[in-house]
């Protein structure tokens, strides 16, 4: 889905008149009425005290997402990166939070470390983390495949497939009820959930029969298949790939969960993966039988939830899809 981290600075401007008044540095947090303002301000709140900053000197809007308000706060105990939405409260960021943690807690592929999540009071929410200076391009393929494969590699849960919340996948509600059952996780979490919501938002029983269908018969797929849960990104796209200012790659705005390895190559219709990624990749986690055939597969999940977010644009691709693994299945 459409990245909701810009990083690097697109525009700026001066801090808000509120802000700008207040000077935000620790000594001013001794005076009673400063205290009540930042009560008001919880991200300032944070900087200026476990953030471990005196003084915020210019907080700039950085361009980002359609869902998410996204901001540099600079300091002088450098940077922050913070992100905010004025109508949806904590759950999407603590799921996005938990995802980095996750992700950076692998010490493979390089992501933004969170700090804090929070309840804005007049409504809505916040995530504050690390700041990352973008690169000028999305860095070496091959080393972003082979970080990545180690991340799979690294990243294993003894829960089964799943992850310990539900998140989002753009706007979408991703479930994650933990599973012993790739197959089933994936029929019913994935394919399932957003079959009926196409259903549901735009009654169409036709992509919902047929790809019922699918999902009852989609077993032989993964016939020789190693199954394991893999802690996977989730929304693997362009926009979600850069790399810092020494070319390292790097991965943001996620959407994890752990599942089969495969699946996150799900959005590699609009990822730009190439020859080279996927060389580097397979050297750290082998190729398995019957890749190509679930291909596809996996790219359904992201075209069904593009039909759901953005209309019937996207309803072709996803009906074409399925269409062609019921006549390759016979069913």
């Amino acid at each position: 889905m459409l990245s909701h981290v810009g990083v690097r600075s697109l525009s700026c401007c001066f801090p808000s008149p509120r802000l700008h008044r207040l000077s935000l540095t620790k000594r001013n947090l001794r005076k009673p009425f400063i205290m009540a303002a930042l009560s008001d301000d919880p991200i300032s709140e944070w900087i200026l005290t476990e953030g471990k900053a005196t003084q915020i000197t210019r907080i700039s809007p950085i361009g980002g997402g359609c869902i998410n308000r996204a901001n540099r706060y600079d300091t002088d105990a450098g940077p922050f990166f913070v992100k905010s939405n004025r109508s949806i409260g904590p759950s999407m960021f603590e799921g996005e939070s938990l995802g980095l943690s996750a992700m950076y807690e692998t010490k493979s592929i390089r992501v933004p470390k969170p700090f804090k999540v929070g309840p804005l009071p007049s409504g809505g929410s916040y995530i504050i983390m690390e700041f990352i200076e973008f690169g000028s391009s999305r860095g070496d393929q091959s080393v972003l495949g082979r970080k990545l494969a180690e991340m799979h590699k690294a990243g294993k849960s003894n829960k089964g497939f799943g992850f310990d919340v539900n998140n989002t996948i753009g706007s979408t509600p991703q479930i994650n009820t933990w599973s012993s059952d790739w197959v089933q996780f994936y029929a019913e979490h994935r394919l399932g959930y957003q079959l009926k919501l196409a259903k549901d938002q735009f009654g169409d029983s036709t992509i919902y029969e047929k790809g019922q269908r699918l999902v009852k018969n989609m077993g032989p797929l993964f016939e020789g298949a190693v199954l394991e849960p893999c802690l996977l990104h989730g929304d693997l796209w362009s926009g979600n790939i850069s790399s810092d200012k020494n070319g390292y790659p790097l991965i943001l705005d996620p959407a994890c969960y752990y599942g089969h390895n495969e699946a996150e190559f799900g959005m590699s219709w609009c990822a730009g993966f190439g020859g080279s990624f996927y060389k580097s990749y397979f050297e750290v986690m082998p190729k398995q039988p019957g890749f190509e055939k679930r291909r596809d597969l996996y790219m359904l999940y992201h075209y069904l939830n593009h039909y759901n977010l953005f209309g019937s644009g996207y309803r072709s691709s996803a009906m074409s899809i399925i269409d062609d693994y019921l006549r390759m299945l016979k069913a």
